[in-house]
C-alpha cells in the first residue's frame, strides 16, 4: 500500500486509538466480582480474540512506523543548497527552534539595565543597583534571529510539502 508521511501518521494515530479501545475492553472484562449467594453476571470476553486483535494492531503499527522511518532516513530534500534526510531535518528543526529561543531572549535585552541583585544572586545590604550591560552587537543578534526564523519557516514548508506529496510503500 502506498502512503504519504501525513497519511502514515494519521493511520498510526488511529491504530493506537483502536488498540486503546481493545485494551479498555480487556481491562473491563477480563475479571468480574460476584458476592456469595449471587448469580454471577459474567461479561462477554474472549481472551484469544482480544489478544489476537491487539497483536494484529501492534503488527500494523510496527510496519507503518518502520516504513515511515525508512522513508525519513533515506529520502532527501534540499534547503539552502544543502541536502538533508527528513530525519536530519527533524533534528535540525529542534536545534534551530532552541537557538531561536536563545536569540529571542537576547534581542529583548536592553543595552544597559539596572539590577538590584549582586554577586552570587544575593541582595546587597545597601540598595545600590548595579548596571547590567550586554556584551554583543544587538544588530548582529537581531539579524541572526531573522535568519534562523526564515530558515525554520523554509524548513517547515519543505517538511509540509514532503509529508503531503512523497509516497512510500507499506506492507500491511
Amino acid at each position: 500500500m502506498k502512503m504519504t508521511s501525513a497519511y502514515a501518521n494519521k493511520m498510526i494515530k488511529k491504530l493506537k486509538e483502536d488498540r486503546d479501545y481493545w485494551r479498555e475492553i480487556e481491562n473491563a472484562r477480563h475479571k468480574y466480582i460476584v458476592a456469595p449467594g449471587e448469580e454471577p453476571i459474567v461479561p462477554e470476553y474472549d481472551f484469544l480474540e482480544v489478544h489476537r486483535t491487539i497483536a494484529d494492531i501492534d503488527d500494523k503499527i510496527i510496519k507503518v512506523k518502520h516504513a515511515l522511518n525508512v522513508s525519513n532516513s533515506t529520502n532527501c530534500v534540499e534547503i539552502e543548497g544543502k541536502s538533508y534526510t527528513i530525519d536530519m531535518l527533524l533534528v535540525k528543526m529542534a536545534q534551530m527552534t532552541e537557538r531561536k529561543a536563545v536569540l529571542g531572549a537576547m534581542r529583548k535585552l536592553s543595552p544597559r539595565s539596572r539590577v538590584m541583585e549582586s554577586g552570587y544572586g544575593r541582595l546587597r545590604q545597601t540598595p545600590t543597583p548595579d548596571v547590567q550591560c550586554i556584551n554583543f552587537d544587538m544588530d548582529v543578534v537581531k539579524a541572526e534571529y531573522d535568519r534562523v526564523e526564515s530558515f525554520i519557516n523554509e524548513l517547515l514548508l519543505t517538511l509540509d510539502k514532503y509529508n503531503q506529496t512523497v509516497e512510500f510503500d507499506v506492507d500491511i
